[in-house]
């Protein structure tokens, strides 16, 4: 026999074996796949729920988590938290801090879904705020965080290098599996076509937009209502702040207290596009740690029945 003939013949074993696997594994997963749907007839929820450290700032980062795992949450969001004696952010924790804020969160099986963070420094140099930001990818991809919220600027004067920094680092929080998100803020980014401008400027796939739609009230000061502005960011959101708004000027309320018409609101967020995802309630009724517990518990109730309505 001569090798052409030896060559194809094993090319032939190769590829009816290839094709083999892949009929049996997928014969597998089908069959998994009817088994699951006998044995648990509800899918898994595409929409992570969860919790931002604000509404606890005068607790520590492990009462928070608790009382966010508590409330029936899947995951938590970071502010400023209080670890001993010290108050950090993820952007300028330590090593051993971003190790506890991973760890805490872990232990109550919290995911980590989002670190704010007001944005590259660049005051003095683009260069200063590409390190900050970098530094900042590094300890979220260390503490297991899924994304960076960004606030944006209301400095006319940065704004050119503040996002020239974020898109110096995009291809790095890539690599890194970290989102980069902006979110409606006020100033330069109040509005969704401002924050459609701005990913559009930065231009990259790793950059993109969580809505707010209590900001969006509150930066026009009620007069723009969300579920008119939404669509303007039709194919660019991500997650969500979940934020109410109350006249005149007030987001320290539970989701749904408010103006803001939620179903409605995500009724305009899945035609554009978002149709899975993190939803996570940055703002509750302000209270002691037994109110504040009671109110995330009620927010967790809200946010389960809006989605699965």
């Amino acid at each position: 026999m001569d090798r052409i003939t030896i060559n194809l013949r094993r090319r032939q074993f190769l590829q009816q074996a290839a094709a083999c696997t892949a009929s049996g594994v997928l014969a597998s997963h089908l069959v998994a796949a009817d088994e699951s749907s006998t044995a648990q007839p509800d899918a898994p929820s595409p929409w992570l729920l969860g919790c931002f450290t604000r509404p606890f700032s005068e607790c520590t980062y492990a009462q928070t988590v608790e009382a966010i795992a508590s409330a029936g949450y899947a995951a938590v969001g970071l502010m400023s938290v209080r670890l001993g004696d010290a108050t950090v952010t993820l952007g300028d924790a330590n090593e051993s801090q971003v190790a506890e804020i991973r760890d805490q969160a872990a232990m109550h099986k919290l995911s980590i879904a989002a670190t704010y963070y007001s944005g590259p420094p660049v005051d003095s140099s683009v260069t200063v705020g590409i390190e900050a930001l970098r530094r900042l990818i590094d300890n979220c991809r260390q503490a297991k965080c899924a994304t960076i919220l960004m606030g944006g600027t209301t400095n006319e004067q940065q704004f050119d290098a503040y996002y020239d920094a974020v898109a110096a680092c995009c291809d790095y929080a890539a690599q890194k599996q970290v989102a980069l998100v902006v979110k409606p803020h006020g100033g330069l980014n109040a509005t969704g076509p401002q924050c459609r401008e701005i990913v559009a400027r930065v231009n990259h796939p790793a950059f993109r937009l969580w809505y707010d739609p209590g900001n969006i009230f509150y930066y026009s000061e009620g007069q723009l209502d969300p579920v008119n502005d939404v669509s303007s960011v039709a194919g660019l959101v991500t997650g969500m702040c979940v934020k109410d708004f109350a006249p005149p000027q007030d987001v320290a309320i539970n989701p749904g207290a408010g103006r803001v018409d939620f179903p409605k609101l995500m009724t305009q967020l899945k035609a554009g596009g978002f149709v899975s995802g993190p939803l996570i309630v940055e703002t509750l009724k302000p209270g002691d740690l037994e109110t504040t517990k009671a109110n995330a518990a009620a927010a967790y109730k809200f946010l389960s029945e809006l989605v699965r309505a």
